[in-house]
């Protein structure tokens, strides 16, 4: 672009701030709509003692959050292309704004269905916006920055949000209600933030076009698809139970009815998530996702040996490496699968890898959720432990023949 075509370029494209000012402003957006979706965990438990629900319905709670998302990915995953980045984002965050005041009002588990469900649309109505505005403002010099911020910033939120949320739950007043008034405000401030942001997407049609994503995968990528979605579905579950009833689990194990503990499990299961991906980076795909599962088996060690023995620093130690290899086998198997399909394909597969991984994280927690009713919370956290242990050991398996057949096809045709 010429000189004087920027200059002749609308105010309203440009935006009044410059794209360095913009890339941290969508980072932050990525953060805090990852932050506001695990700051209601460490209320569960208050929740429940207040309005009398079965852990089933906390589940539930936690699982149409991930259903929403996951319809919202697929409906809308590509709107920002026609719309733009920054017209989704305001509605996204317009979105979060109702979802706050929904939790604000909440009088019965029905309100906290209410706001579970437009939080998880407003998040996966941005999440391929932030994607895209993140690479697309990254500087010229760092392209990678965007795509490390891709990664580590969901699981840095989550922590962050376990964290705040647990710390005023415990020790502020107004318990269910500050929190959220909290980011109630940042998601207004940050509004006011993306409409003086810069546009970076061409608009390719005028009007609204919605366009479902499709879910297809490539004929010669079904195999391993297959192999390494075992992965997804092991560390995926994992984050499903502990974001939905590793607050109750650590509770119940030290007898304790201080909130902030289920705060800081979540806390430091996402915490070390965040500082597995940025250490683990630069491994090659399969060999990170290998990594992980070996960190989860070890996790899921600890965890069981915890709760059967009742010992609560294995058990944190436990979710540490838990965290960790969900982290960074995550990080490893979606690179893998990313490069499975050639750019034309590339979306339908990555709307396939969502599918798997928020079903993954929804349906075996409230499945879990279910049984606890009548088997209780530790034989159903030790039964689960179990099942995911199978999948680690299947996960493996599945990753030495993708590194198998990749080294077959790498390998030079004879003569």
């Amino acid at each position: 672009m010429t000189v004087d075509e920027k200059t002749r370029e609308p105010l309203a494209r440009r935006g009044r701030l410059s794209r360095d000012q913009a890339f941290w402003l969508v980072g932050g957006v990525l953060v805090l709509l990852l932050l506001s979706s695990s700051a209601p965990s460490p209320m569960y438990v208050l929740y429940q003692q207040r309005w009398h629900f079965s852990a089933t319905l906390l589940t539930v709670v936690f699982g149409v959050y991930a259903v929403a998302v996951l319809a919202a990915l697929l409906l809308f995953g590509s709107l920002s292309e026609t719309l733009g980045r920054r017209r989704v984002l305001l509605v996204s965050l317009v979105g979060e704004v109702l979802s706050m005041a929904l939790f604000i009002g909440a009088r019965d588990v029905l309100w906290l269905l209410a706001a579970r469900v437009v939080q998880g649309l407003a998040v996966g109505l941005a999440t391929g916006a932030v994607s895209a505005a993140l690479i697309e403002l990254s500087p010229p010099g760092s392209p990678a920055r965007g795509t490390l911020l891709n990664s580590a910033g969901p699981t840095g939120g989550i922590a962050a949000g376990a964290l705040l949320a647990g710390l005023l739950v415990q020790f502020a007043p107004a318990p269910t209600v500050l929190t959220y008034a909290l980011l109630l405000a940042a998601f207004v401030l940050c509004s006011a933030g993306v409409l003086a942001m810069p546009e970076t997407a061409p608009h390719r049609a005028p009007g609204l076009r919605i366009r479902p994503s499709r879910i297809s995968v490539p004929a010669g990528a079904r195999r391993p698809f297959a192999l390494l979605s075992l992965v997804l579905v092991a560390v995926w579950s994992v984050c499903g139970l502990y974001l939905s009833l590793g607050p109750s689990i650590a509770l119940e194990l030290l007898h304790s009815g201080n909130l902030l503990i289920g705060g800081l499990t979540v806390a430091l299961f996402a915490g070390v998530a965040t500082a597995g991906q940025m250490w683990c980076g630069g491994l090659p795909p399969l060999r990170a996702a290998g990594v992980g599962v070996l960190a989860l088996l070890a996790g899921l060690a600890l965890s069981f040996t915890a709760l059967t023995a009742n010992l609560p620093v294995p058990f944190f130690l436990g979710t540490a490496a838990l965290g960790f290899g969900w982290g960074v086998a995550f990080l490893g198997s979606f690179r893998a699968l990313a490069a499975l399909a050639d750019p034309a394909g590339r979306s339908a597969l990555l709307a396939s890898v969502y599918v798997v991984a928020y079903l993954s994280m929804s349906v075996p927690a409230v499945l879990a959720g279910g049984v606890s009713g009548g088997w209780g919370l530790r034989r159903t956290a030790l039964t689960f432990i179990a099942a995911a242990a199978l999948l680690c050991g299947a996960a493996l398996l599945g990753l030495a023949r993708t590194g198998r057949r990749d080294r077959r096809a790498a390998r030079p045709a004879g003569p």
